[in-house]
């Protein structure tokens, strides 16, 4: 693109970027202050729970407990969030921060946090102080970039899911359109997110985990005590988020998981409310072609019967060289009124599109639900947050201590003409395509207090959220979803239809049901095609073993089972042949969980599955030296450190965990593979942070975190919760002062430990 704009030189500062400084004397005075208004108790697992008279005190002190477990990840989510990847990582993060920053820009941040509410700036203070005093009192942490917080940047990072909405476009492509080289076009399409640039990827496509969530919510009438129930059971990637509770005198009372680096709580409950996020397939993320039309040397789209200028910014990215000396390169990006343009592709009659993609970008909105809604108290207060409409890609599990239950599906939910499909670039000339508003949250598949009593969902569509009792999926548009149905829908429906008497304990059990849907419908397949083979050809004997032991199963993973692991190797094996047969014909069996498994049974030939099963054999005689080998022997839970790219070693000590991928429809998901040098399966997603929730008189919850609270390898807390974690049995929370009673390991002021 001869248009682009780049240039290279060894600038050293930009007004934006975060040098050190050593803070002022009357800062340093404010910050004590600060600090002497918080208590921090640690109970016996190392969870924080923190306690200021003020809601900016419980935010400074949460922040600053949160910089005691793992600063690391803290600088890492706001380095990613800010667009300053490369300035730590090197080159190889430049496409990743522009990207970032054709959203995320410094300037723009800095006007909002002035035209944020006091209460909110009041918070975002708190925020910034309390990491700048954490630094300040721990002079050994020297981070990579960001030397000292500023109250704007909590703007920047205002959702706490993994993954947001603008990693949804592909580096491969924005960076072929703003000028990257080859070479480095190849190497992004190897790293990139999986999508279609997943069949590129130089790991096999099975080592994907499926990313997301599950969360149920059971109404006082299927429950044993008459309390409703919650089950909080995020599957992201490991050490994600940091366990704790918020605390203070102007009514916060709040614990849960909050992603490292922000000061609300994501995943949690207070003493009347909670709430689980699950990731959404509703469509609130779409590209629009856009028409160029050239005019005096500049740069217009049509839109209508208009032409309308091409706007641009420059993005300065600044980055660090192989030889440690900072340099900046900059872009000049460019945008229409639906949003930056991310790449380009030919149109039906061969002229070029640029692709621009509309998204929510709402900071303050965003900020203020996320942190509201730590303080209702039920679902009409929950709901009155909602209308901000600040949520755009999760869905919502509630309970309550009145017993009310809900589905919510996200609230930033773009109107749209039905009959245009918004899961392609769709015409930015015509004014009929543009976004219409926002949906009413009445208007949304929600469902609340189902004569069923019990709401689920696991990444699958709202329509069966409720078993008989969901949405009509005929009665809303499209976009409502673009996911579909999956292998874990199916199971949490199994386990909660007709089942009644719940309590913490059993809901758990429940969540950990260990029956897997997807090889209940591949297997039989499999057998038939065994079955089917003539008495004299070779597989019949060769595979006459594994098919026995296969044909005896239950479907159901376990620590001691063999035919676990067997499915396990032939299941990962057609998962790589797929993709395989997908790159081949340009096809994303990827785009929606099921189709895979549809086309396993219905297209897949049954030599080819037959072959799978002789190489996933193949494969266990090679590594184990048997294909009847203990599902604990292979998949194993191992933290050898705190690195953020996990690393594994067949040599070191490690645990057996019995359960599996999500991708088979198991609802507790252990995302593991092999890794380079390895012969077992090492989990590095799924499974995070979990909690079992009952709303009554007083509140009650069990809960666990992978591995443990701290960062630091050398605390007790590093790993004093992986056997919990990978047994299922999850500890006491300590919710109430009359819980944590007698399990307080010590209680100290930020910055007097």
């Amino acid at each position: 693109m001869k248009s682009h704009r780049f240039a290279l030189s060894a600038l050293f500062l930009l007004p934006f970027v975060v040098f050190a400084q050593s803070p002022g004397t009357a800062e340093r005075v404010r910050w004590q202050g600060e600090a002497q208004a918080v208590t921090i108790t640690r109970d016996d697992w190392g969870i924080a729970h923190v306690r200021g008279k003020t809601d900016a005190d419980a935010v400074f002190g949460a922040i600053y407990a949160q910089a005691e477990d793992d600063f690391n990840r803290i600088e890492s989510n706001y380095l990613t969030a800010l667009g300053w990847t490369a300035q730590a990582e090197g080159e190889a993060g430049i496409w990743q921060d522009l990207r970032q920053q054709l959203w995320i820009d410094p300037v723009e941040l800095k006007k909002a946090y002035t035209q944020s509410p006091t209460w909110l700036q009041k918070l975002m203070i708190a925020w910034a102080d309390g990491l700048n005093w954490y630094l300040a009192t721990h002079p050994e942490v020297h981070p990579k970039v960001i030397t000292r917080f500023e109250p704007w940047m909590a703007l920047s990072f205002t959702e706490g899911s993994i993954g947001g909405d603008i990693e949804r476009v592909e580096l491969t492509e924005l960076a072929k359109f703003y000028g990257a080289d080859p070479a480095t076009s190849i190497a992004l399409a190897h790293n990139d997110p999986p999508s279609s640039a997943a069949l590129s990827r130089r790991d096999p496509p099975s080592w994907a985990e499926p990313t997301g969530s599950n969360g149920i919510a059971i109404a006082p009438k299927l429950t044993a005590n008459g309390h409703a129930l919650l089950w909080i059971n995020p599957h992201t990637s490991f050490y994600f988020r940091s366990e704790l509770q918020m605390t203070s005198d102007e009514g916060l009372n709040v614990y849960g998981a909050s992603t490292w680096g922000q000061f609300f709580i994501y995943q949690g409950f207070n003493p009347h409310v909670g709430w689980m996020h699950t990731s959404t397939g509703v469509d609130a993320v779409d590209e629009f072609a856009e028409t160029l039309v050239k005019r005096d040397g500049k740069l217009f789209y049509r839109y209508g019967k208009e032409t309308r200028p091409v706007r641009h910014r420059d993005i300065a990215i600044r980055y660090r060289k192989s030889d440690g000396a900072m340099a900046t390169r900059t872009f000049t990006a460019y945008f229409t009124h639906h949003g930056p343009i991310v790449r380009s592709e030919r149109g039906k009659g061969g002229e070029e599109k640029w692709i621009a993609e509309a998204l929510m970008n709402t900071p303050i909105p965003a900020l203020e639900q996320s942190w509201l809604r730590t303080k209702t108290r039920d679902l009409a207060s929950y709901m009155k947050v909602a209308e901000l409409k600040a949520n755009s890609s999760n869905n919502t599990l509630f309970a309550d201590d009145k017993g009310e239950i809900a589905f919510l599906m996200p609230q930033f939910v773009p109107k749209r003409d039905d009959r245009v499909d918004y899961t392609r670039p769709v015409d930015g000339s015509d004014p009929a395509t543009d976004w219409q508003g926002l949906t009413a949250l009445k208007d949304m598949p929600n469902v609340v207090n189902p004569p069923n009593g019990w709401v689920m969902n696991t990444n699958n569509w709202p329509y069966s959220a409720a078993g008989e009792y969901s949405p009509k999926r005929s009665d809303f548009p499209k976009y409502m979803d673009t996911f579909g149905e999956n292998p874990r829908g199916e199971h949490a429906t199994r386990v909660l239809t007709g089942a009644k008497g719940f309590t913490k304990e059993s809901l758990i059990a429940a969540a950990f049901d260990s029956y897997q849907p997807a090889f209940a419908r591949l297997l039989p397949i499999l057998l038939k095609d065994y079955d089917s083979l003539a008495t004299d050809d070779p597989m019949k004997p060769q595979l006459a073993g594994p098919i026995a032991l296969l044909r005896g199963w239950d479907y159901r993973w376990g620590i001691a089972s063999m035919a676990n692991s067997l499915a396990v190797f032939w299941g990962d094996t057609l998962w790589n042949d797929i993709f395989d047969k997908a790159q081949a014909s340009g096809l994303d069996p990827q785009a929606s969980n099921p189709r895979p498994f549809d086309y396993i049974v219905e297209k897949m030939d049954a030599h080819s599955r037959l072959g799978a099963l002789a190489k996933a054999v193949d494969r266990l005689q090679t590594d184990f030296g048997s294909w009847g080998t203990p599902w604990g022997e292979i998949n194993r839970f191992q933290r050898l450190d705190d690195a953020i790219a996990s690393h594994f070693d067949d040599a070191k000590p490690s645990m057996p965990v019995p359960f599996v991928s999500a991708r088979w429809g198991s609802l507790a998901s252990f995302g593991a593979h092999r890794w380079p040098g390895t012969k077992r399966y090492y989990g590095s997603s799924g499974n995070s942070f979990l909690a079992a929730v009952e709303f009554g008189p007083q509140l009650s919850a069990r809960a666990v975190s992978a591995g443990g609270e701290s960062g630091d390898p050398a605390s007790k807390h590093f790993a004093d919760q992986a056997e919990r974690y990978a047994t299922g049995n999850l500890r006491p929370v300590y919710f109430s002062p009359e819980q944590l009673q007698g399990h307080a390991e010590r209680t100290y002021r930020p910055g007097k430990n």
